[in-house]
């Protein structure tokens, strides 16, 4: 979309088949498009675990950016202050906020490597990697990656671009052993589904 006020438009026409909770402008207004308790069309196909419905299992949060640009700081202060208010509201994990890059990897690419999940993390909003000092094998990157929560119907190359567009999006070549001691870390400390009994 060219402009915030025509993403509103798209996301709510019916005809468009294409929905989210809430679209957040470059100047930090948000705008409430679908309540909370009802189901939106953000997510599409994908998965994270062991949710394979996400749009009935999510809220979902767009946000006015090209995907290349950096997102400006009122939109930032404005999605921190709405996920905060939201993961009150629901009792979301931090390892439960994710892009939607991570639950359809290789369909969609957003936020984009310019986003701050750092940030976020550092709030309680999201969580951050650190690298075990002895990594794991290579053959051990598509079970780590689902214990994380990534599909597994996916090729290893669509996962690594996933991953690495999220915690190492500057990273490059094929799978390495800083991407494993970081993948590592996540899998050990946030197994995606340990808060529903499946881990």
């Amino acid at each position: 979309m060219t402009s915030a006020d025509a993403a509103c438009n798209t996301l709510c026409n019916p005809a468009s088949q294409v929905s989210a909770h809430y679209m957040i402008a470059e100047n930090g207004t948000v705008h409430c498009l679908v309540p909370e308790e009802m189901r939106a069309w953000h997510a599409g196909a994908g998965r994270w675990g062991g949710v394979t419905d996400v749009n009935s299992r999510s809220i979902g949060i767009e946000l006015a950016n090209p995907g290349s640009s950096p997102f400006a700081a009122p939109q930032m202060d404005a999605l921190c202050t709405l996920l905060l208010g939201i993961k009150d509201r629901w009792g979301i994990p931090p390892a439960r906020i994710i892009g939607h890059s991570d639950m359809a990897p290789g369909r969609k690419i957003d936020p984009g490597a310019r986003f701050d999940w750092r940030r976020l993390a550092r709030l309680g909003l999201s969580i951050w990697p650190v690298a075990v000092a002895d990594p794991p094998p290579l053959d051990a990157f598509r079970s780590l990656m689902a214990r994380i929560g990534y599909s597994a119907d996916v090729p290893d190359k669509t996962l690594l671009s996933a991953f690495r567009l999220r915690f190492r999006p500057r990273a490059s070549g094929p799978v390495s052993a800083a991407d494993m001691a970081l993948i590592a870390d996540l899998a050990r400390r946030f197994p995606v589904d340990a808060d529903n009994g499946l881990a």
